[in-house]
């Protein structure tokens, strides 16, 4: 009852490829600017809203296309604000998707796939396995339809999913929120997290400006490999290497996610190599608290632990934070993202 997707969907669409569909359906050319304003920076929510555009234009929109906008089916709420969204995709699966108010931010948190191919051993939605590909309409249907989308300053493609395993309609989602006739955001608004998948990673880097975070979680290839299986077919000094070509100096900022295991990952040995491995990069840490997953045998490190890190890598010249935990009462941490057995319901 969840799925409403019958119709190619006009959200999602860049303007070129709205100039070839009024073209094809014997617009004049200019419409395509016209629906691009109203899906993009009205957020109409009904083709009849459009009402710049004859009604000859509109039906004929309304006869070959959908909107593409589908409301969330499930909200829960976190004790510290946290807000988890289930949304319906095009490929009739479910995906989740997280708002993050703070004080002076407010970020959402969306998928880019129907679980995920990567597998990471620490993570819910590796575990339920791979389901599909999000098109950028669903991508940007996570964003248009919750109601704080007016609110958000930032988003982060950190829900589930690997983005840049679904490389061609991301870059198309960072294109609308970035060009003048979509959401016209800035480029700083936006922050897209990867493992490491190097073909992607070439692309986003040139065809995009928008933040990089890197998943690391250890500095030791067959310890990140036990880690992240994708070391195997990306080892983390490739990526490295490539990271090293492009600038992240000015406008753009690329950061490394470190989730810190109990006994595991986080001593000062770890530290002190982490430090060394990064320190020709302009860069910043996000250390992260582990949140269980049920079956996996990690546990996460203390406090003081963390904090101790945090104060080794800054004492070496690398900028560490901790990351604030939100959530976790309604699995909305990171890494614990699944729909798992709810799309057959």
């Amino acid at each position: 009852m969840f799925f409403k997707y019958i119709m190619e969907s006009l959200v999602g669409k860049t303007l070129e490829e709205l100039e070839r569909l009024v073209k094809e359906l014997g617009m004049p050319g200019f419409t395509a600017g016209q629906i691009a304003g109203w899906l993009y920076q009205k957020k109409v929510s009904s083709i009849e809203e459009m009402t710049n555009i004859s009604l000859v234009h509109r039906k004929r929109l309304k006869e070959n296309y959908a909107l593409g906008r589908n409301e969330f089916a499930r909200k829960q709420e976190s004790a510290d604000g946290t807000i988890k969204y289930l949304f319906p995709v095009s490929n009739r699966q479910l995906v989740e998707t997280v708002y993050i108010p703070e004080k002076e931010r407010a970020t959402l948190c969306i998928s880019s796939q129907a679980g995920c191919k990567m597998n990471c051993r620490f993570c819910m939605t590796g575990k339920q396995g791979f389901s599909g590909q999000l098109t950028a309409g669903d991508m940007l249907n996570q964003i248009l339809s919750i109601p704080e989308t007016d609110s958000l300053t930032n988003v982060v493609f950190m829900g589930m999913g690997e983005p840049l395993d679904n490389v061609g309609e991301l870059l198309k989602t960072l294109e609308i929120l970035t060009a003048d006739y979509g959401f016209a955001w800035s480029p700083k608004r936006i922050t897209v997290s990867t493992v490491g998948i190097w073909p992607g990673l070439k692309r986003f880097l040139e065809e995009s400006k928008v933040h990089l975070a890197i998943s690391l979680h250890s500095p030791y290839p067959a310890e990140r490999l036990s880690l992240t299986p994708v070391e195997k077919a990306y080892p983390l000094t490739e990526i490295l290497h490539l990271i090293k070509q492009y600038d992240f100096t000015r406008q753009r900022r690329v950061s490394f996610e470190y989730i810190l295991f109990g006994g595991l990952n986080d001593d000062l040995k770890h530290a002190i190599a982490l430090s060394k491995l990064l320190k020709d990069i302009p860069c910043r840490v996000n250390l992260i608290k582990y949140h269980p997953v049920p079956g996996i045998d990690l546990s996460a490190s203390s406090q003081e632990k963390m904090i101790e890190f945090r104060d080794c890598l800054n004492d070496r010249g690398i900028l560490a934070t901790i990351r604030l935990s939100r959530g976790e009462d309604i699995w909305a941490a990171c890494g614990m993202l699944t729909t798992e057995g709810l799309s057959n319901k």
